[in-house]
C-alpha cells in the first residue's frame, strides 16, 4: 500500500488514473482535506492537501514512484509505501491480477 499526498483533489485525481490505467495500482482511493504539519526548507508548513492510498505491488513500486515524480507538482513529494500483511484472500488475489508489472 502506498500513500501520496497531493496539493489538491484534482491532481490526485489526475495521477491516480494514470496509475490504474497503466496497471501500476489496482485501486486508489483519494481523501480529500486531510490537514498536513511540517517542516520543508527550515519552515513551518500547514497545508489541507489530499491524500491518495494506493493499493500496488511492490514489483510495481519503482515504475509508480517514477509515473507519480513525473506528474506531481512537489519537489519532494511524499511517496510511502507500507506493507500489506494481512487481508481478505480475495481481494488481496485480485490487487495481485490487476497490477501488470
Amino acid at each position: 500500500m502506498v500513500f501520496i499526498t497531493f496539493p489538491s483533489k484534482e491532481e490526485a485525481y489526475k495521477v491516480s488514473r494514470k496509475l490504474v490505467e497503466e496497471k501500476l495500482a489496482a485501486c486508489v482511493n483519494v481523501v480529500d482535506k486531510v490537514r498536513s504539519f511540517f517542516i520543508f526548507q527550515g519552515k513551518f508548513e500547514e497545508c489541507d492537501e489530499a491524500l491518495a492510498v494506493v493499493k500496488s505491488r511492490l514489483e510495481a513500486l519503482q515504475r509508480l514512484i517514477e509515473v507519480v515524480r513525473s506528474l506531481h507538482s512537489y519537489s519532494v513529494p511524499e511517496i510511502i509505501a507500507m506493507p500489506i500483511i494481512a487481508g481478505h484472500d480475495d481481494y488481496l488475489k485480485w490487487v495481485d491480477e490487476s497490477v501488470k508489472v
